[in-house]
């Protein structure tokens, strides 16, 4: 199905983690300039979770928990399991927290996503569509088909679509503020210096977010034409996507208005606003990218992330704070401009 690629990659891979693996670092041989660089990127990860995990309030210990979580032997209490254990249950937690527990389980003993996670956020966010299309692709997965259908009635009768990337990149930005960057991690190519080190942290673990399953949806609905109660489901489960948190859930919500519309202009509009989409996700992935040679740039878009709100608020408050416009110019369509369109 055209539109489902994950448009929101361009979010997290403009920076790049940049860090290689701890093994690098047992070499015997000299290390180079930038395996000497990784070690001390990964040095500051696990510094600034040190300085975050004694922290009491859920915020500070998810940031702490999202630092951890893609760092290798951390010590027992400042690991990725026992911080998020620790944020799901501290003053001030929330579905955010519960949204990265979903993390926390074990992918090849197939117990994926945390069962109990999914569970309390089925019960404390029973309004968010992203929660239910988490259990749709479980349902799917597991072949429960028609509780999967269930599921795509109970996404569209949903609020809202959130998948708490915008919280977690506010948790992250914040705990990535707590000490200064050493000079051993800055790139000595770059001029964006600490701001770029942090952005390049914040962003690149901000990619790892668990994500609903949009594409099982998307299958689902492919048989809407079919089914006049799954396509009533579908064009209205696609207006809670198209106002979602993330441009992958606007993506597929464009998409199933474009599919389902009944008028050619209403299906020529959905389009058009697609193709903005793309536009929108490829200018940020642009700005992102400048960043680690653009320390005013970095720190916007760190300020940015520390204001909290969504991914997508995120992308469009970024791209007019820099004078881009948030509508692709005339004629302009992806694959012209380098891009496959999504």
């Amino acid at each position: 199905m055209p539109g489902l690629r994950q448009l929101g990659l361009a979010l997290v891979c403009a920076f790049g983690v940049g860090i290689a693996p701890s093994t690098a670092l047992a070499s015997p041989a000299k290390p180079t300039a930038q395996e000497a660089r990784n070690a001390a990127l990964i040095a500051f990860q696990r510094d600034l979770v040190s300085v975050l995990a004694p922290r009491a309030d859920a915020m500070p210990l998810l940031g702490a928990a999202l630092l951890a979580r893609p760092l290798p032997d951390q010590p027992s209490g400042n690991d990725f399991h026992s911080l998020i254990e620790r944020a799901v249950a501290a003053p001030g937690h929330g579905p955010a927290q519960r949204w990265v527990q979903l993390a926390d389980c074990d992918a090849q003993a197939d117990a994926c996503p945390h069962p109990q996670a999914l569970a309390a956020l089925l019960k404390e966010a029973p309004d968010n569509a992203a929660v239910w299309l988490l259990k749709l692709g479980q349902d799917v997965r597991n072949n429960k088909h028609d509780d999967a259908r269930t599921d795509l009635t109970r996404a569209a009768q949903a609020g809202l679509y959130d998948d708490y990337t915008g919280t977690s990149l506010q948790a992250l930005a914040t705990g990535a503020g707590t000490l200064p960057p050493p000079d051993a991690t800055l790139d000595p190519e770059a001029a964006a210096g600490a701001a770029g080190v942090q952005a390049m942290i914040v962003f690149g673990i901000a990619g790892a977010q668990p994500q609903p399953a949009l594409h099982a949806a998307a299958q689902l609905c492919r048989s809407a034409g079919e089914d006049p109660s799954l396509a009533a489901d579908c064009r209205r489960l696609g207006k809670t996507l198209e106002w979602g948190s993330s441009p992958l859930a606007r993506s597929l919500g464009l998409h199933l208005r474009e599919a389902l519309a009944g008028a050619a202009d209403e299906r020529e509009q959905a389009r058009r606003e697609r193709r903005d989409l793309v536009w929108q996700v490829q200018q940020f992935a642009r700005l992102a990218a400048g960043a680690q040679t653009d320390k005013a740039r970095a720190r916007q878009l760190l300020s940015l992330a520390r204001r909290g709100g969504t991914e997508m608020s995120l992308v469009l408050a970024a791209l007019r704070e820099a004078g881009v416009s948030t509508t692709a110019p005339p004629g302009w369509e992806p694959r012209k401009a380098g891009g496959e369109e999504h």
